[in-house]
């Protein structure tokens, strides 16, 4: 296995955390619910930059490719109205089951959608140029496969916000073994060359890309 790196110094990353007003009782209890299980999920400093970029984006429908237990998705439905409607996917019933009693808890049943199957299945189901939030975090090999389907569905402004870019420092074997690793590799060089996205990456937690669509 390819050697991982921190992204952010540990100690930064704990005074990062420190800054945080403290979340409420569902995020928490999915945090925990995340440590014991060991169940990857962007985390709070990750979870709030999300969060900003919809409320600067105000997006009428969002997109989650890869929602997990709803971590992500409870972040976006706090942040923005609810007119918003959130459509989620992932391949796991048992995620799915989990996320739908968190949503039905905090209200938010009624305007998230939770689509269970694969998700390059899922985004073609939408309209090409008609979507304005992509949340990208599928399996890492399919990354550079989503890309082009993203590309489509967005709109011209639309935002393609993928996280795991950085991969914990893999990234920088210039030849990784793991097939993950490699995708991730394609699929940001392909975002920095690609004329149809404006591309960043945040240094946040496993590196956060944020592509707005030209």
């Amino acid at each position: 296995m390819d050697k991982k790196i921190p992204i952010v110094h540990p100690l930064i990353d704990e005074y990062m955390l420190a800054l945080l007003p403290k979340r409420d009782g569902i995020l928490r209890e999915m945090e925990s619910y995340a440590r014991r299980k060991k169940f990857p999920i962007i985390g709070p400093l990750a979870g709030r930059v999300l969060a900003q970029l919809a409320m600067i984006q105000k997006p009428k429908r969002i997109v989650e490719l890869g929602s997990g237990f709803g971590y992500s998705a409870y972040w976006l439905a706090k942040a923005t109205p609810s007119t918003t409607k959130i459509f989620c996917s992932d391949g796991d019933e048992n995620n799915y089951q989990k996320a739908s009693a968190y949503f039905k808890r905090a209200g938010m049943s009624r305007r998230i959608k939770y689509f269970v199957g694969d998700a390059l299945d899922f985004i073609d189901q939408f309209e090409d140029d008609s979507l304005e939030f992509i949340l990208n975090d599928i399996d890492k090999e399919d990354y550079p496969a989503i890309l082009a389907k993203a590309v489509r569905k967005l709109k011209k402004g639309g935002l393609l916000v993928t996280d795991n870019v950085l991969w914990s420092g893999r990234v920088l074997h210039r030849h990784p073994a793991e097939r993950s690793s490699q995708a991730i590799k394609v699929f940001n060089r392909v975002l920095f060359t690609s004329k149809s996205f404006f591309s960043t990456i945040l240094p946040v937690r496993d590196g956060i890309a944020v592509c707005v669509k030209r």
